[in-house]
């Protein structure tokens, strides 16, 4: 790969806080190309976490169980695709669709994790590891190590702008929280339930933040934690305020910069409150493991998980219980909370 003027591709992954661990990969191709033309498919969901992202020049969207589902909608997608004229891409998804998608669309060198279907498609092949024997973050970045490129550093990036910011603080100051107060962001929500704290385990928490800490509480989350917000400040005593459903993922990044405490599970918004350099991080862990998925860097987050004699990480989607994320009480998460304040 001597050639610098290059027209690259990277097929990305499919969730929020995969496509925030790639970010470290994407910097480090524009580090080894950086006269080049660089490229990032990614689901339209991710599209926020790609934006305004200075290694990459363009974002292209491609949504496989939406407006690229049927079979001609997929053959525009490949013209499309094949008229940007790519000679490299770089798939970090481990898809056969993907694989063959670029195969298609007439793109000479594809560089990826090699599976028993894929491999032919493939020009140059990586011998993947044992599952889960890798952080996110290296496993993304040994794709394009394992090609020959030059890997710098591993970090997350996020970028936020002062519109942004500013739409924060008008919201917050609406709701009578000042720069002086001492701002505690909850985020209860999670994209599969096992990786979720109890509701009650919440209202406690946030009832005590406001009590003990004198904290003003904003619960974070999408539109479709809203739900989950209001359950949770129906079964407290005091008031919180609930911003689900109020603040984009751009703005989630700005409120997450401005708090004083942002605590959350495993999930998206974690990796952006550490990416954007939030004063102190509580991340609550439970089925899965911190040497995959954990917050890098951890200078400013705390990670609370019990051992409850179960494997870790554990992929039971329908696991009846939830032990492992009940094993963290709220005590456990105030006492975290008080060396902040």
């Amino acid at each position: 790969m001597e050639e610098r003027n290059k027209r690259i591709l990277i097929f990305n992954v499919n969730w929020l806080g995969d496509v925030l661990f790639s970010t470290a990969t994407i910097r480090n191709i524009k580090h080894n190309f950086p006269d080049s033309f660089i490229a990032c498919v990614v689901p339209s969901r991710c599209y926020p976490v790609l934006k305004g992202n200075p290694h990459l020049d363009e974002i292209i969207i491609f949504d496989e169980k939406d407006r690229h589902k049927s079979i001609p909608e997929r053959l525009n997608f490949i013209r499309q695709i094949r008229s940007k004229d790519f000679d490299t891409v770089f798939l970090l998804h481990r898809s056969f669709s993907r694989a063959l998608i670029c195969r298609l669309a007439g793109i000479p060198k594809r560089i990826g994790y090699q599976t028993r279907k894929r491999a032919f498609l493939l020009t140059q092949k990586i011998t993947p590891l044992p599952k889960d024997s890798l952080h996110r973050i290296d496993y993304y970045l040994r794709v394009i190590e394992k090609a020959g490129l030059k890997v710098e550093d591993r970090y997350l990036e996020f970028f936020i702008s002062d519109d942004d910011i500013n739409f924060v603080n008008v919201i917050l100051e609406k709701n009578s929280v000042n720069q002086e107060d001492f701002l505690a962001v909850i985020n209860p929500g999670g994209n599969w339930l096992p990786k979720r704290w109890p509701k009650d385990y919440w209202a406690e928490l946030a009832d005590k933040l406001i009590t003990q800490l004198k904290a003003k509480v904003v619960i974070s989350g999408s539109h479709n934690d809203l739900s989950l917000a209001q359950d949770i400040k129906e079964i407290m005593k005091e008031k919180p305020i609930i911003a689900a459903g109020i603040f984009n993922v751009k703005q989630l990044g700005a409120l997450a910069k401005r708090a004083n405490l942002f605590i959350t599970a495993d999930t998206g918004p974690l990796h952006i409150a550490n990416s954007v350099g939030t004063k102190k991080i509580i991340a609550i862990f439970g089925p899965t493991s911190i040497e995959i998925t954990g917050p890098y860097p951890l200078k400013n987050a705390v990670i609370l998980q019990k051992n409850i004699g179960c494997v870790i990480p554990c992929y039971k989607i329908n696991c009846k219980d939830n032990r492992c994320m009940k094993a963290v009480k709220p005590d456990d998460v105030l006492k975290e909370a008080e060396k902040v304040k």
